[in-house]
């Protein structure tokens, strides 16, 4: 009988069969950076929602992970955020007691990255040593820690659209940041997922479907991004009609007609709505076309996971709505975003993996 093993797994340092597993410890590794990547997508969520990202007004990458420990220290941050546009038309109301609570939101989100940037690095050189992978594999994996990187430069990108003329971050960027993090969470879970030793494939057939259902979750993503860029979720908050209409007037608003797309709340929230319907009857379409070609075993049997993961957050986004945007609400829609992502992501993973004979 032949043993067959996943053909990155094995190139990247995978044992045959009976051997130990060196990858494993790799593995749990990228797993866990996925979940920090997570969880500072949650913290990021809070503080957008707190209208607390500009609370930090400068970018120190090594210096910034103290936070004020002194009086003087916390005088020195509350003047420097007495300066921007969002304190002096917005929050002119605020006393230093009032600002301690949106420099900790905006903290915590940078010291999540910090964090992130040393549990990636430490494990990575450990590994290295250990030889628990080869170069061929150190290399994606860079590059990983090098968009890790990029995302905290977007972060700081953003964070400064908002500190001369805007009360608020830019929504432009907001999506650029957040589809970042949307891009390095699922780059994470695919690693990792190629590096499992494959199990047995029952008829994977085309995967195009499932790419495709992956680029509609990652684009819904950044949709949100600009929903909660403009708090376009704070208007029209009936479903599933829209301004009383199923397909709402005012959706060309504005010129040029692209615009309509970006800044428009109206249009930009109806495209939101749209694609999650695009996203619910694609779903559909994989689920009944894989169920009567192959059945629902082997890899597939992702799809009913990913099917109610899929009917909970239309649930959660339709209640977000209603509830004109409870941060509660909104945090859990915006972390089951990116768990259905990774989901979609690790049934492409074993769909697309090639097993190779030992």
């Amino acid at each position: 009988m032949e043993t067959r093993l996943d053909a990155s797994a094995t190139e990247h340092g995978a044992t045959r069969a009976g051997d130990p597993d060196r990858l494993r410890p790799v593995r749990i590794w990228l797993y866990c950076i996925a979940a920090l990547v997570l969880l500072m997508v949650v913290v990021g969520g809070a503080t957008r929602l707190t209208e607390s990202g500009l609370s930090i007004t400068s970018w120190k990458p090594i210096s910034g992970i103290v936070p004020p420990l002194s009086d003087a220290d916390w005088q020195a941050e509350f003047a420097a955020y007495q300066q921007i546009p969002q304190f002096q038309v917005l929050n002119s109301w605020m006393t230093l007691e009032d600002f301690k609570p949106i420099f900790w939101w905006e903290w915590t989100h940078r010291f999540l990255g910090r964090l992130i940037g040393l549990a990636f690095a430490i494990p990575f050189l450990a590994f290295l040593v250990q030889k628990r992978f080869t170069w061929s594999l150190a290399a994606p994996l860079a590059g990983l820690f090098v968009l890790g990187g990029f995302q905290g430069f977007l972060g700081w990108w953003m964070v400064s659209s908002g500190l001369s003329e805007l009360t608020s971050v830019s929504q432009y960027r907001l999506a650029a940041h957040l589809g970042a993090a949307s891009l390095l969470f699922v780059a994470l879970i695919w690693v990792a997922r190629r590096l499992t030793p494959a199990r047995p494939q029952v008829g994977a057939g085309r995967i195009w479907p499932i790419a495709v259902l992956l680029v509609l979750l990652l684009l819904q993503i950044v949709a949100g991004a600009f929903v909660a860029g403009l708090d376009a979720g704070m208007g029209y908050n009936t479903w599933p009609l829209m301004d009383g209409e199923l397909i709402p007037n005012g959706l060309d608003a504005m010129s040029p007609l692209w615009r309509n797309l970006f800044e428009n709340n109206l249009a930009v929230q109806f495209v939101h709505r749209t694609i999650a319907y695009a996203i619910v009857v694609h779903m559909l379409f994989i689920l009944v076309a894989k169920w009567r070609r192959v059945g629902l075993k082997g890899a597939h049997g992702w799809l009913p996971r990913i099917a109610l993961l899929v009917i909970l957050q239309v649930a959660l986004g339709i209640a977000t709505l209603l509830a004109s945007v409870p941060m509660s609400l909104a945090l859990g829609h915006q972390a089951l975003a990116f768990m259905l992502a990774g989901a979609v992501t690790a049934y492409l993973a074993d769909v697309a993996g090639r097993p190779a004979k030992a």
